[in-house]
């Protein structure tokens, strides 16, 4: 969401040269940012080609691909700034009164310019730090890689002041005001908040936090600036640690998945691979009654399967399937009722983006995730589908007919490359051959083999856009795992994991009310933190606690998955949901009551993958 320009105390007016500025900075990120992406997809294919092939591994490819990848993060931060893409909770504000709206939007811009003047010079020290450190292959300065915290940092701060000042002068200084009696209140109050002990982090982890998000400020920032106030009010602990944490959390070689299955998305799509796969169920079961609906649940897990990532999985589906269904007389709230719940069910399907994020932070083999997210979304599945059919009672089949066999065979030999990619992608990780960083890097090759050779759809003056966009989402998923990472580490410090995990593990009912408390909390998570960042900042926390208590860790990563999928897509504020709406082009108020019955099948369905382990670890390896 781009933040409306102002320039006067009345009303707003841009100022042509700070719009000029913005544009130009954005510009001139999108280059290197493209070039990064480029870099990183050709990185990790030489080295899976070399190694797998050649037998001859690359010992300085993991160490580029490192270097690159943090500027990749970094810059695509950056990106995500000037394009309005970091991650925020608008549900609240967006209802406010115009002047209390603009009141938000402009504390939405001053508090990440805040948090990111906190932190520009501890980065600027983390990178001379770094220069001590010689990589072992390249034999580089680590300052090279290091770098990228204070440049993105630098250049976000930048954004953030020229933004600020197209604000009206009144709105700068009430929310100057308001950061001021805030910063006022917790310093003069430092002695108190201490003698607290470990109640002071309800008032930063979640009055403080849950403020910032509740009024706009974008999770990654809000992230931040309640881990800055707590270390400088409660603790010595230099905010030197800020930088490290933040690259440590953004920089691991495992999270390199997600530019890459994110650009894989935007392939399929381009190529109509997604196009053909849906073209093929339909075909093949789209003259039963509720036939669209099934189709897009099936073109959901298989699409899962590709992307990794369930904005690009709705967005490839959406368009296909849903001229189609109004045609039938299906409502729009009902269509994108399903949508969402497709998104939501599918969030275990591999490669999940939240599968990788998972493994990344627990330890848990990204292998077995993917060996056990295939079932559970299934299960999902089939309860959707008995509930569209219930639903589809008034659907108008007159003209539908079934479609010829040679109509099925012509679009399933069309169909059949896009059909293999998913399962190349989930045996190839699964059975060991590639981790799920590398299969992506074969899958984009796939893709562009197939999008020019098969299916003759590779527009080249898509590609750039294509390369910033995903630098873009990347940098602003991958923020987020950094601040989220700060936020972890000085819950840690705190002890607060130590308490929790008494508390959890006190819970009447043993592992089972372990799993109901796990399910109600992460419900709630995910719909105000998104998944990706809940999971971050709590994975490290509870994975330990499910060991303790006798559940399975892949078991325990499909429940609390499918329990933030639920969160992120329910209304009123989960951002699964608004962007299923978007992407369906659909008023959010027309699913607000349509779309409660496919949210109690989706926790009808959660429910029974906890109380059955096999569904989640059935077929892993023993």
């Amino acid at each position: 969401m781009k933040v409306a320009a102002a320039s006067t105390l009345d009303e707003a007016t841009p100022r042509p040269w700070l719009l000029r500025a913005e544009r130009w900075i954005g510009i001139a990120v999108s280059i290197p940012a493209a070039l990064a992406v480029l870099a990183e997809v050709g990185i990790l294919l030489v080295g899976v080609t070399s190694r797998f092939v050649f037998n001859h591994p690359l010992v300085w490819s993991d160490e580029l691909a490192s270097t690159v990848f943090l500027w990749l993060a970094m810059l695509g931060a950056v990106l995500a700034l000037w394009k309005g893409e970091h991650m925020r909770l608008t549900t609240l504000s967006g209802r406010f009164q115009p002047r209390a709206r603009a009141f938000a939007e402009t504390l939405a811009v001053a508090a990440p310019c805040l948090f990111l003047v906190f932190v520009i010079g501890p980065a600027l020290d983390y990178m001379d730090d770094q220069s001590f450190v010689e990589t072992p292959a390249l034999g580089w300065p680590d300052s090279i890689r290091a770098a990228a915290v204070p440049t993105g940092c630098g250049l976000m701060l930048l954004l953030c002041v020229i933004r600020l000042l197209q604000h009206k002068v009144l709105d700068i200084i009430a929310v100057v005001a308001l950061l001021g009696v805030i910063a006022a209140g917790i310093y003069f109050g430092a002695g108190p908040i201490v003698a607290l002990g470990n109640l002071n982090l309800v008032l930063f982890f979640i009055v403080l936090l849950g403020a910032g998000v509740l009024l706009g400020v974008p999770i990654a920032f809000s992230f931040g600036l309640a881990t800055t106030a707590y270390l400088l009010t409660t603790t010595s602990t230099p905010l030197a640690v800020l930088p490290g944490r933040i690259d440590e959390g953004m920089s691991s070689l495992i999270l390199l998945a997600v530019p890459l299955f994110i650009i894989l998305g935007q392939l399929i799509e381009m190529t109509e691979m997604a196009k053909a796969m849906v073209a093929f169920l339909a075909s093949l079961i789209g003259h039963l009654r509720g036939g669209l609906q099934y189709v897009l649940l099936g073109a959901m897990l298989l699409v899962s399967g590709i992307s990794g990532a369930k904005t690009a999985d709705m967005a490839a589906v959406a368009p296909v399937l849903f001229p189609e269904m109004r045609k039938r007389g299906l409502e729009d709230g009902e269509m994108v009722s399903l949508l969402a719940s497709a998104g939501a069910m599918a969030e275990t399907i591999p490669p999940s983006l939240v599968l990788i994020a998972i493994g990344s932070v627990t330890g848990v083999s990204i292998a077995a995730l993917f060996a056990g997210g295939l079932l559970p979304g299934v299960v999902l599945a089939i309860g959707l589908a008995a509930l569209a059919r219930q639903r589809a009672g008034g659907e108008n089949l007159r003209g539908v007919k079934r479609a010829p066999l040679s109509v099925v065979l012509r679009t399933f030999l069309i169909a059949l490359p896009a059909l293999i990619l998913p399962v190349l992608i989930r045996m190839a990780v699964v059975n060991g051959v590639a981790t799920a960083t590398e299969v992506s890097t074969i899958g984009i090759a796939y893709a562009i083999v197939a999008g020019i050779v098969i299916y003759r759809r590779f527009d080249l003056r898509r590609i750039f856009p294509m390369l910033v966009e995903t630098a873009s989402l990347a940098g602003a998923i991958l923020f987020i795992i950094g601040c989220a990472n700060c936020m972890a580490w000085a819950l840690t410090q705190s002890g607060f994991s130590h308490g929790l995990a008494a508390m959890m593990a006190a819970v009447p009912g043993g592992s089972w009310g372990f799993l109901l408390i796990s399910i109600i909390a992460f419900i709630v998570l995910g719909s105000v933190l998104e998944g990706i960042p809940a999971m971050v900042l709590f994975g490290p926390l509870l994975f330990p606690i499910a060991r303790q208590v006798g559940v399975h860790e892949v078991h325990y990563a499909m429940v609390v998955i499918l329990a933030m999928g639920v969160g992120l897509f329910a209304p009123p504020f989960g951002l699964g949901y608004y962007a299923a709406c978007t992407i369906g082009r659909v008023d959010p108020d027309a699913a607000l009551l349509r779309i409660w019955p496919y949210l109690g099948v989706l926790v009808l369905g959660l429910l029974i993958v906890a109380a059955v382990p096999w569904i989640s670890i059935g077929f892993l390896p023993q």
